[in-house]
Parts: structure tokens; sequence; C-alpha cells
């Protein structure tokens, strides 16, 4: 599919970006319109996946007959079959008439089923049978009735873990996901979430008759780096209040962190990153951040120790046996001869290892420290407590964490 049609469909349905995985996604649900497939489409919550079915349906022959999106979870659970099938008079209490559902209404058309991840097992079974044989029974009748429809689903559960709690059926997923559609979350579109922010700014300057906010080049950081649980949703939400709410139209990264909640403030891996490598210094965000660098330090540390093993045991035929055990992290200190020639020498996190002809004696250390993330922390937190001579004001500070979150470390950890 050519660019510009991806463009010329963004712009119809309203949709702002270029990540590759969103145009990936516009693409096959326009090759597979034409066709009567189940479309399974996946993503997050708040990421724009009700744009999909709309775009089948519209790319498909159905599209002059009628188009119906139901939210399977908002519909309780005594009135689903009704509402989806249909009913008969006098099938229950407030049955006082005959009820058409919505797979006779849609006849013909498309029949776009919101969150199915959260109907009960009993209407799945209803709902296999639509799609296998294109039967359906009304509710309190015993007439099987037949319907043309076209079915896309989509769901923000993990159906595959839903499948093996059992309570979503296997069968009717393979259904379901004949076709796949995977809405990627803005943390995976970073540079669509400045594009997203000025159209909602616009958007709303032009609704409340005010100036268009704008973001200083660190909120612009701030923003990109967010984890935005609620993607897309939420980001528009956020705009809109800063809209409202602020008086100085240029917004700064202090100003903005008062609209993102910091009991989620997660931000991801890379801005950690990135601040290390722009400060050269360590700058904890939150204490998740604080257990990333951790683990990374480690995996760095492991990668160096194969490195060395490597490194010995090309330059001398030495026997070295490494096997860690899951959650363990081996060091290895090895005495070597001083009377190698130093060219032969070799650099290990700042130390000179030189291989000996005589040998390497043995007197290899195995040490085991623990991968525990709350060890870690706990570690951190002492280090840095002792940086600061027990002063638990500056060590929250250095650790970028709240001094009544520390304290409650402090607690829990019994490092009073």
């Amino acid at each position: 599919m050519q660019q510009s049609e991806i463009q010329s469909i963004k712009q119809r349905y309203g949709i702002v970006g270029t990540a590759p995985q969103l145009d990936q996604a516009i693409d096959i649900a326009v090759q597979v319109a034409s066709t009567d497939l189940s479309v399974l489409i996946t993503g997050e919550s708040g990421v724009g996946k009700e744009n999909f079915p709309q775009i089948i349906h519209q790319h498909s022959y159905r599209k002059h007959n009628s188009y119906f999106a139901i939210n399977c979870g908002a519909i309780p659970e005594g009135t689903i079959d009704s509402e989806l099938f249909g009913h008969e008079k006098g099938a229950f209490t407030s049955a006082s008439s005959d009820r058409k559902g919505y797979f006779e209404i849609a006849n013909g058309g498309t029949i776009f089923l919101d969150e199915v991840g959260e109907l009960p097992l009993s209407t799945q079974v209803k709902l296999l049978r639509v799609l296998e044989a294109g039967e359906y029974i009304r509710v309190g009748s015993s007439k099987v009735q037949k319907t043309d429809v076209r079915i896309i689903a989509a769901t923000n559960v993990n159906l595959q873990k839903a499948i093996q709690n059992g309570q979503f059926r296997e069968d009717l997923f393979y259904r379901l996901n004949a076709v796949p559609i995977y809405v990627p979350p803005l943390r995976e579109r970073k540079n669509d979430i400045l594009l997203l922010f000025r159209k909602f700014a616009s958007n709303f300057s032009e609704k409340y008759n005010m100036p268009p906010i704008k973001l200083t080049e660190d909120a612009q950081n701030l923003l990109t780096h967010y984890y935005w649980k609620g993607n897309i949703r939420q980001l528009k939400n956020v705009t809109e209040q800063i809209s409202i709410i602020e008086q100085n139209r240029e917004i700064s990264s202090s100003v903005l962190q008062h609209y993102l909640p910091q009991e989620e403030a997660i931000y991801s891996p890379a801005l950690l990153l990135d601040n290390q490598t722009t400060n050269n210094k360590k700058s904890f965000n939150s204490e998740r951040e604080i257990l990333y660098q951790v683990l990374f330090d480690m995996k760095k540390d492991m990668n160096d120790l194969k490195a060395l093993v490597n490194i010995l045991m090309q330059q001398k035929d030495v026997n070295i046996d490494i096997s860690p055990a899951s959650g363990t992290l081996m060091k290895i200190d090895s005495v070597i001869s001083p009377k190698i020639e130093k060219e032969n020498s070799t650099t290990f996190n700042g130390r000179i290892i030189q291989p000996s002809d005589n040998n390497i004696q043995d007197t290899e250390e195995y040490v085991e420290e623990t991968l525990s993330l709350a060890e870690t922390e706990k570690n951190t937190i002492i280090k840095a407590l002792e940086k600061h001579n027990g002063k638990r004001k500056a060590a929250a500070q250095d650790l970028q964490i709240s001094e009544r979150t520390l304290f409650r470390k402090i607690k829990e950890y019994g490092l009073d």
C-alpha cells in the first residue's frame, strides 16, 4: 500500500502518527477489508483501537450496510445475550415483547465487539456458533436463525492468559484471531507523542478560544519519556487540563510534572540512560529506575566476566567452570604471576590481568551475591545513607525519591 494512501486514511479518521507499527496496522486493515475474515485488534487501553473497525468496514463491500460498535464490558451479564441475539416475548420477566438483537439488525453489515475478553463463557459459546455457521437462537426461542455479519473484535486483555485461567474459550480465540492487528502503545511511538500533543493543544485552543500551549525543551523530553499508561486518552486529558488551568502558555517540565500522576510516574529506561549520558551521573526519578539501573549494571558485569573468561581460556589452556545458579553472580579473582610481559596483559574493570606461562594459581574465589531486587534496593539505600553520614534528607535527594518513601524503606528493611 502506498504511503500516500495511508496518509489519506489517517486524515480521514483523524489518526496522528508516523510510527511504522501504526502504518503497518492501517495497511493490514485495508488489505483484509475486502474479505469476510474475522479480525482481532489488540492493544492497551487508550491506543485508538476503535478506528480500525471503521477503516475495515468503510473499505469493504458492506460499507453501505449497518455498522454497530458494542462495548461488551458495559452490558450486564444477564442481558448481553438478549442484546446480541434478541429475545422472545415472555423469555424473562421484563420481556413484554419480541426484540431483535444486534446480529439480526446488522445482517449484511459489520459488528465491532469491543472488550470481547469481558464476554461471559456462555455467550462465548453462542458467538462461536455465529462465527462457524452464521447461526444463532433468540433467548427464549428454539428456532435457529441465520445471519450474515462480519465480526471484528478488540481487547486490551491478554487472551492467551485468559485461556489458561479458563476465562476465555481457546476455539473462539482462534476463530476471532483469523487476522490479528496490533496497535502499539505510545511508549513504542515516542516520535508521535509531540505530534499528538500539538494536535490536542491546537484543538483545545480553538475550543476554548485561547492561545495554544507550548512546551519547553525539558518539558518535551519529559513528555516523550513518560510511560503513558493511559496512552492517547491520557495524553489528551493532560493536554486539556493544562490548556484550561495554566495562565502561562509556555509549559516547563516542573509545571508539567504536576499533571502527571506521581504514584504512576513510571519513566522508560531510555530517559534514565539519556540523563546519565548527558550528566555523567546517576539521577533516579523513581524507585523503579533504581532497580532498572541495578539490572543494567549487573548485565554489564556478566558480559565483562564472560569476556574475561574467554580471554583467559584463549591465552592459556585453563579449565574454568562457570555455572551461575539462578539469582547469583560469581566473581573470579585470579592471582597471576607478575613475570609476564606487559604486551600480553589484559585489562578488566580497571585491573591488569596477566596470564602466566607457569599456569594460573588455584586461588579462584567464588562469591555469591544475591540478585534479589529488594536486597539490591536495600544496599543502594545503605550506600546513600553512608555517603551522607546518615542524613536522610540528603540521601533521599541523592536517590531522587521522597524523604517519606526513604523513611518507609528504612523501616521496611530494618535500617533504623
